[in-house]
């Protein structure tokens, strides 16, 4: 964990499985959204508990045939509900060359990090999360 992360004033942003997992295992760079940001900095990366079954085909078939992954656990294999990483947001894009790149907007991530499972409730956007033991 890096020396300038605070908890006090840590948010989080929610991502459906597998993409969370493909940040953190994967090489995923970009978080894809239909909305900018003007943020920069530490986000914590949860794990939403929603996503359909053809949600999870779908990105696992991206991963799998565009991007070369060999592998990708089964969707319930899958940590969800909670904090599983964080990684700094580094910049907002419209284009990039990175192949995990779908935009509108892509977050540009660096420094990615797992971190030990923390339970708690996602929300849109980026949100102040309510865990009751931080692990980070």
């Amino acid at each position: 964990m890096s020396e300038d992360f605070d908890r006090k004033t840590a948010v989080a942003l929610s991502i459906r499985q597998p993409w969370a997992w493909l940040i953190l295992n994967g090489g995923k760079d970009i978080e894809n959204r239909t909305w900018p940001t003007q943020f920069r900095g530490w986000v914590l990366l949860h794990a939403s508990k929603s996503g359909t079954k053809a949600e999870y085909t779908e990105a696992a078939y991206f991963a799998l045939h565009h991007c070369g992954l060999p592998y990708i656990p089964e969707a319930r294999q899958l940590e969800k509900g909670g904090i599983v990483g964080m990684a700094r947001i580094v910049d907002c894009v419209t284009e990039s060359e990175s192949q995990w790149f779908q935009g509108k907007f892509g977050f540009v991530l660096k420094d990615v990090q797992p971190v030990p499972f923390m339970a708690c409730k996602g929300r849109l956007g980026f949100f102040k999360p309510e865990v009751e033991r931080w692990t980070v």
